[in-house]
């Protein structure tokens, strides 16, 4: 019952923020004398603070209470083909370090070995040792798969699909480290705190280097029978010449290659999709018609997914798939043209950031839970 009082007392603080004894009391329908023991034992376990003082009118002032926010750390890892980015956050969310390095790497193992360096750099400049650090999440792209210890269809990332690469990054970051994919996250950065704050039902749809989607139904992350949801990159679509090309049918029509490839159809000759966009918004009309095919295809995406899951929304992210200023009017007008199904598309909040975000916001669900169990191994005295 004591360590019932406890999480029900530090919940308090953590979900609804700082509060007095009194106003603690109130919403968690504890006694006064209860929340007082409860906070006596979170204070010597050191999960909550006191963080200042407020008068509630005449006579002495009332302490106020708040969680301990560097009771605990989360590493969240972000890998893309073009970009590393790690961050370390404390337990209320705040951000303390991160880093932003080119990805170089053209193997498993070089990757991995990075990896490490890049993670320890990063917890060293958040002023902490690696065992303050609970909780670690990275995000990448492809399906992790148990069973061979492998990131299944992750074509992009040069041997990220071998045998027992999981239990390699384990032993690179050190225990407790969560893979997830990178779309998924992108979805839990946008739900936690991006465009799709207070969405029930949703997709976010990134379209970078490749394309992949988050799907979170009734405030969930769904991830299919297999982990595979989302995998719309394998979507059929055109006509097959014999096997399917690895990367997915859609994904090498829709991906950031395509939109280079449209544009030097149009006789352009660029490097990479964001001169593309560069030239669209200086009104080159090559360049507009290669954006115009994309959104169109993109539109195919859209429809698709509003007749499968029927979200309220759909949320744009990626280095393609941000640039709605440009892709929003010829996507609406191939949407009205192919589908009555039309569900609300935005653009992600969070930019380049979301999946990072995403790893912090799943790393904090488990972290606070292992603080709290820790803590339960110290005696109150």
């Amino acid at each position: 019952m004591r360590e019932l009082n406890q999480r029900a007392v530090l919940n308090r603080l953590r979900f609804a923020g700082p509060a007095t004894r009194p106003l603690l009391a109130r919403d968690t329908g504890l006694s006064k004398p209860t929340v007082g023991q409860a906070l006596l034992d979170l204070e010597r376990r050191q999960l909550v603070r006191e963080i200042g003082r407020t008068s509630t009118g005449p006579g002495r002032s009332a302490v106020v209470y708040g969680e301990n926010p560097a009771a605990g750390f989360v590493l969240g890892v972000d890998v893309g083909r073009e970009r590393l980015r790690l961050a370390v956050a404390d337990l209320s969310g705040a951000v303390v370090s991160r880093v932003d390095e080119r990805n170089r790497c053209r193997s498993a193992r070089s990757l991995v070995n990075l990896l490490k360096e890049l993670g320890e750099h990063t917890v060293s400049a958040a002023g902490i040792s690696q065992g303050e650090v609970v909780a670690k999440v990275i995000g990448s792209p492809g399906v992790p798969d148990a069973k061979t210890g492998a990131l299944q269809h992750a074509q992009n990332l040069p041997g990220w699909g071998r045998r027992g690469l999981l239990e390699e990054l384990t032993a690179a970051l050190g225990q407790g480290v969560v893979v997830e994919n990178d779309a998924n996250l992108a979805a839990v950065g946008e739900m936690t705190a991006g465009a799709a704050r207070g969405a029930d039902t949703f997709v976010s749809i990134m379209v970078g280097t490749g394309i992949g989607m988050g799907i979170v139904v009734n405030g969930q992350l769904f991830r299919g029978a297999h982990g595979a949801a989302g995998e719309i990159g394998y979507l059929p679509y055109g006509t097959t010449q014999g096997t399917p090309p690895d990367r997915g049918m859609l994904e090498t029509e829709v991906s950031g290659d395509s939109v280079v490839r449209k544009a030097r159809q149009h006789g352009l000759e660029v490097k990479s999709a964001k001169d593309v966009f560069e030239l669209a918004r200086k009104g080159d009309k090559p360049a507009l018609r290669a954006v115009t095919e994309e959104a169109k295809q993109l539109a195919f995406v859209v429809g698709a997914v509003a007749a499968v899951i029927d979200p309220e929304l759909v949320v744009l992210g990626g280095g393609i798939g941000s640039n709605t200023d440009l892709l929003a009017e010829p996507l609406e007008e191939a949407l009205h043209s192919t589908t009555p199904l039309r569900p609300k598309i935005v653009t992600g909040e969070l930019g380049e950031t979301a999946v990072l975000s995403g790893a912090i916001a799943m790393g904090l669900g488990s972290a606070r839970e292992v603080v709290f169990d820790r803590a339960l191994e110290l005696k109150t005295s």
